[in-house]
């Protein structure tokens, strides 16, 4: 079983079975290979010991988002980027200016 599949054990009493929580990464890897169509999607499900309608619920969730990438792409990552850099430019002026009066009054007060 792959490690990126974690177990959670129940706390009832009348069931002791372990709940699999599969990695976002693992999913979208089942997703997309699906998604493909070169594998049946019983074939994916047994070589990753899920469920069949696990995987298709993935297929979907994949093709549903999928147009996601494409309108949130690089443009918007620059532009968050820019703000950050913005912010810590910002933030090193601030801590040179105090930087610099620090080291004035040490200067006046003989330290």
């Amino acid at each position: 079983m792959d490690e990126r599949v974690k177990t959670k054990e129940r706390t009832d009493n009348k069931m002791k079975a372990k709940r699999r929580r599969f990695d976002p990464a693992l999913k979208a890897r089942i997703g997309l290979e699906a998604l493909k169509g070169v594998k049946t999607v019983a074939e994916i499900a047994r070589e990753h010991q899920v469920h069949p309608n696990q995987v298709s619920q993935w297929k979907s969730e994949v093709a549903e988002r999928l147009p996601e990438v494409f309108a949130s792409g690089p443009s918007a990552q620059v532009a968050e980027r820019e703000v950050e850099i913005e912010r810590l430019e910002r933030k090193v002026g601030q801590l040179t200016m105090e930087l610099d009066w620090l080291k004035k009054k040490s200067k006046q007060l003989g330290l």
